[in-house]
């Protein structure tokens, strides 16, 4: 019998807590629960979870220096719950090593589903690992089998699903994927309503990478920028 996936799940709503804990539960996941940063930081070193859910807004240390803290000590795919929906905030939230984010309200379905989804990112990135590939496209330099990337002879820090991205759209430098296609292609599924996400980590790379490395097609979706 394959061994049950763990997951910590940082949340200060008792309710919001139960109601995703039973749901993963159902679902065959090993699920602890922390009610704030204090307790989720050593919940972690305890459980050394698979994944994390973890809330945005929390008492004590917010959900942003726990995540921080928390790839510092180990990385760790996880998908950040916001109630703010400020694209500031979920920009910030990607900055500091989340992978993914769901605004509240969400769906339990929806939830699942980024859930399962990440989960076989991280399986397929350590297949992918075993190729020794290096990319290059313009002054980007992309280390497959190490996980890195070089602009300019310089390391940018990328978080895992930023990294699965990019990779993708440097498979065909110059083409111009559609935003649904890149769900599907990266994260593993594909909702129209989430669209937003890959709006939001596209940005995410342009801050990291440069404004012009990616460019946006209007009304259809990305290319990596071919020089």
């Amino acid at each position: 019998m394959a061994e049950r996936r763990r997951v910590l799940l940082v949340e200060d709503d008792e309710t919001i807590a139960r109601a995703v804990r039973d749901r993963l539960a159902a679902e065959g996941f090993e699920v602890r629960v922390a009610g704030d940063g204090e307790a989720a930081l050593a919940e972690y070193g305890r459980a050394e979870p698979d994944l994390v859910i973890l809330d945005r807004l929390l008492p004590g240390l917010d959900g942003l220096e726990v995540c921080r803290r928390m790839q510092a000590a180990r990385p760790v795919p996880v998908l950040m719950l916001t109630a703010l929906g400020e694209e500031t905030d979920v920009l910030v939230g990607l900055g500091v090593g989340a992978d993914d984010y769901l605004t509240k309200p969400f769906s339990m379905r929806e939830l699942v589903a980024r859930i399962h989804a990440l989960l076989r990112r991280v399986e397929r990135a350590g297949q992918l690992a075993a190729e020794d590939t290096v990319i290059r496209v313009g002054e980007v330099e992309i280390d497959t089998a190490a996980r890195r990337v070089f602009v300019r002879g310089a390391e940018a820090q990328l978080t895992r699903t930023e990294f699965d991205l990019l990779r993708r759209l440097a498979e065909r430098p110059g083409q111009v994927f559609e935003r649904d296609r890149l769900l599907s292609d990266v994260w593993g599924f594909s909702e129209a309503a989430a669209t937003r996400t890959v709006d939001s980590h596209v940005r995410a790379l342009r801050r990291k990478l440069g404004s012009d490395v990616v460019r946006t097609v209007h009304g259809v979706g990305y290319a990596l920028v071919r020089r």
